[in-house]
């Protein structure tokens, strides 16, 4: 549905470490960079821009897909040693469906970012 979205955040270089260490699990890195800007992907293609141009959002959930449970949960530990702060620790959410496994953690800009899987344990 989506080709790629954006997040103006307060600091720049804190967001870059924050998500470059809770993403690399999910294969995701910085792709490009400039003044102001930088913005994240596999592969080359370009999916998540942060910016400081614009003025930051107020608290918005976004959901990253994880190909299996242990990325979810070293996503969750990634972005916990990267200043994330708890908010849902990896597991079942069977309020969505049986195989929804998901960690929650809140970015340095009060984002609730989640990573998420929805294939049964392997």
């Amino acid at each position: 549905m989506f080709d790629h979205i954006g997040l103006s955040v307060g600091n720049l270089g804190q967001s870059i470490a924050f998500y470059t260490t809770a993403l690399a699990p999910l294969g995701i890195r910085v792709v490009k960079q400039g003044e102001g800007w930088a913005a994240m992907g596999k592969a080359d293609r370009v999916e998540f821009w942060l910016d400081t141009f614009g003025t930051k959002q107020l608290p918005m959930h976004i959901a990253f897909a994880a190909e299996n449970r242990e990325q979810v949960r070293a996503f969750y530990a990634g972005a916990l040693s990267a200043g994330g702060r708890d908010n849902g620790s990896p597991g079942i959410r069977e309020i969505y469906h049986p195989n929804y496994y998901g960690a929650f953690v809140i970015d340095p800009d009060g984002h609730n970012v989640e990573a998420v899987c929805h294939k049964p344990e392997a």
